[in-house]
């Protein structure tokens, strides 16, 4: 894959180990209103949707989700998360040198996820420095979320590459239908939330068990 140019990256599950924040802060906001939490495999298949979804899919599982509790969860949840985006959570090993060595290579690096925008950026900034990406965008209200190719084909544009010569890699299914919409050539990583499987009955192109892989896949 020598004519590839940019590589875009899920955040949560791919960039990020997460999970066990996320789990953290759902839980606390179940809690509050009277609900019971969920272990870290159940919230692996709740999230990859946006927060949203997460929510509701929580609500779901208690058959609790009406309009009033959902707002009451969503901004409980949201204001816990704002007083500590980082907490336990980490680049996956490898993720650094994976970055070094792409940027080593002339290819642009940028980050496309459904979490709101504000922390997407906070948290690529603090864990991987201020502007260390060329680009990155997270979800903003009204905006569509993945798999809609709006924002994933708007950063290859910014970044004057066509979508063939774009890797989009991520955990989830909804990141392998992302990179399918978009025209773009799509790499499942084992290492996030999800399974083998799941990336590969979404038709992943390539399947990725360490970050290294990825510079084997892109040679060079």
């Amino acid at each position: 894959m020598s004519n590839i140019k940019v590589c875009i990256f899920d955040l949560d599950g791919t960039l990020t180990d997460t999970i066990r924040a996320i789990t953290h802060f759902a839980n606390l906001a179940l809690n509050k209103f009277g609900m019971s939490g969920f272990d870290t495999d159940t919230y692996k298949t709740y999230v990859g949707d946006g927060r949203d979804k997460l929510i509701h899919r929580m609500l779901t599982a208690h058959n609790s989700d009406t309009p009033e509790l959902f707002e009451k969860v969503r901004d409980f949840y949201d204001a816990s998360y704002e007083n500590d985006y980082l907490y336990d959570t980490n680049a996956y090993d490898g993720i650094k040198e994976l970055l070094s060595q792409l940027q080593n290579r002339g290819i642009k690096i940028a980050v496309c996820s459904n979490k709101p925008d504000n922390v997407v950026h906070f948290v690529c900034d603090n864990i991987f420095g201020e502007n260390y990406f060329d680009a990155v965008s997270g979800v903003i209200d009204g905006m569509p979320v993945k798999p809609d190719p709006s924002t994933a084909l708007k950063i290859a544009a910014s970044l004057n590459a066509k979508p063939e010569e774009c890797l989009f890699l991520g955990d989830t299914n909804v990141d392998i239908f992302t990179a399918k919409n978009a025209g773009m050539t799509s790499v499942g990583v084992l290492w996030g939330f999800r399974t083998r499987t799941e990336l590969v009955q979404a038709g992943a192109d390539y399947i990725a068990d360490t970050p290294h892989t990825i510079l084997q896949l892109i040679g060079g």
